[in-house]
């Protein structure tokens, strides 16, 4: 009889057929509920982050960075890109995903092994015997990753939304404690590498918690080839994607050292932040709702561009309003110590502005299956910023900064055209979805750094900000009323917006 309870408990976890008939609802619901969590993550990590750059230095971020691309990197096999796919197949079932959480499992181990054996290596080529005891401590916390991937999947496949959300800010409430305290009492970089660990560890605790489903025995001929192969070609594409992305941090730190590191990798970091709380939410939701209208066109390509909307409607003026006040954001935020990172930060700015919808590419290729052009496409990009970061690191942090905010806009267009072809989206929607929010996020800041040079005054930071702020938001709305239709469509968004404050009938 236990069996039979079991097996029913573990059923509910795998059908997605009851989340058509309010599929709208569920993914306004499920925004909302994103959103908010996101909000509470964000107030978090910008508190933990004014709180321990005031307690640690410059070097101590270094440090964690240059450990952070090689544990970064070993991350990807933790999920090997089967959590997406068992979000995306449209039937699935019970030994199928047992089996997948024995091969996650499996491979988190290995890895943690890995990157613990590669310690010494890591601490030799830095040039920084430190490094050694940093690395070995972080590969713990593979363990525990490679034991939620599954489970995650499943809540995020039945758009459990509100566990999800309960889960992370509990999780990094757990890890920003422990690293405040720890920072408090002197342990330096160890503070940060506490913060990581504890956070792992409160994750598998509460993901365990809210998913009943536990795994079975793992079967050879459970027909997962085909998530095999997707998740493949997923994992294929954020390798090279990772390594390109984070060469920049390896050359800066071989180069230039741990200074000049922290400096950039801060000023990346907190660049990054909004971008973040608002494209990985989305993301959560978006992903199972566009899976589930694959075999309907129409449909896919109206929900498609309206998320792609939302996401810059609320992205797109943060990026620009930290570009116009970046000397401000940069001294409230982080300290004066780290005024150097000003450049940084704006030469960055605008593969963060592209950045904002960059799940744009992510989210057509994984929910349409078609993560091998995904791969292929990532090789070739990837190379670029290869060959960009070798040749500007030359010229120091800031010069790489501007390498890669520069050419980011230019590679955008053949990024697109690729991913779009054969599909039921088109460039030319995209950048009409697209016109409305980035004219008005652009034309404020514009605005606001011309009013700024013509009234300069010196009076207090937090007061400067606050109205800068407030300009800023008064100028981005009155671009957007007197944009053709800008009106109509701010006001949907509105709308939509109000409707995530709803309750479900």
């Amino acid at each position: 009889m236990k069996n039979v309870s079991s097996k029913v408990n573990n059923e509910e976890y795998f059908s997605t057929d009851h989340l058509k008939a309010d599929l709208k609802g569920r993914s306004v619901r499920g925004g909302a509920v994103t959103m908010a969590a996101q909000i509470a993550k964000f107030v978090l990590q910008m508190g933990s982050t004014v709180v321990l750059a005031r307690l640690l230095v410059p070097e101590d971020y270094g440090l964690i960075g240059m450990v952070t691309v090689v544990i970064g990197f070993a991350r990807l096999f933790k999920d090997l890109g089967l959590s997406t796919a068992t979000i995306q197949k449209s039937e699935i079932n019970h030994n199928q995903v047992s089996t997948l959480f024995w091969i996650n499992f499996a491979i988190s181990c290995a890895t943690a092994l890995v990157v613990a054996g590669l310690a010494p290596v890591v601490a030799w080529f830095y040039k920084e015997p430190r490094l050694t005891y940093i690395t070995f401590a972080l590969a713990s916390s593979f363990i525990f990753g490679g034991l939620t991937v599954q489970h995650q999947a499943l809540l995020q496949r039945q758009m459990s939304f509100t566990s999800l959300g309960k889960i992370e800010i509990g999780s990094m409430l757990a890890g920003v404690v422990t690293a405040i305290i720890s920072a408090w009492y002197g342990l330096g970089y160890w503070a940060l590498v506490f913060m990581q660990i504890a956070t792992a560890i409160a994750n598998t605790v509460g993901v365990w918690v809210a998913c009943s489903w536990r795994p079975g025995v793992p079967l050879r001929r459970s027909g997962i080839r085909s998530m095999l192969a997707f998740g493949g070609n997923m994992t294929g594409f954020n390798i090279v994607n990772y390594f390109s992305r984070n060469l920049d941090n390896v050359l800066i730190g071989q180069y230039w050292g741990p200074q000049e590191l922290g400096l950039y990798a801060q000023a990346y970091k907190l660049l990054l932040l909004p971008i973040n709380q608002i494209n990985g939410p989305i993301t959560s939701v978006a992903l199972p709702a566009l899976s589930s209208l694959q075999s309907e066109p129409e449909k896919y390509r109206r929900y498609y561009y309206k998320a792609i909307l939302f996401i810059t409607t609320i992205g797109m003026p943060i990026i620009a309003f930290m570009f116009a006040s970046a000397d401000k954001v940069i001294l409230l935020i982080l300290g004066k110590q780290w005024l150097g990172a000003v450049p940084i930060f704006r030469f960055l700015m605008p593969a963060a502005f592209i950045g904002t919808f960059n799940v744009a590419t992510g989210w057509a290729y994984a929910s349409l299956g078609r993560t091998d052009r995904q791969f292929h496409s990532g090789i070739v990009i990837s190379t670029i910023n290869v060959v960009i970061f070798m040749i500007s690191v030359r010229w120091g942090a800031i010069g790489v900064a501007a390498a890669y905010g520069l050419s980011q806009p230019i590679l955008l267009v053949p990024l697109l055209m690729h991913c779009y072809s054969k599909t039921p989206l088109r460039l030319s929607e995209l950048l009409v979805a697209l016109s409305k929010p980035s004219s008005a996020s652009i034309g404020a800041a514009a605005l606001l750094i011309g009013i700024n040079w013509l009234i300069p005054g010196e009076i207090n930071l937090v007061i400067s900000l606050f109205i800068d702020l407030v300009l800023y938001g008064l100028l981005y709305i009155g671009i957007w009323m007197i944009i053709p239709e800008g009106r109509h469509t701010f006001l949907e968004i509105l709308k939509t917006i109000n409707n995530l404050k709803k309750k479900p009938k």
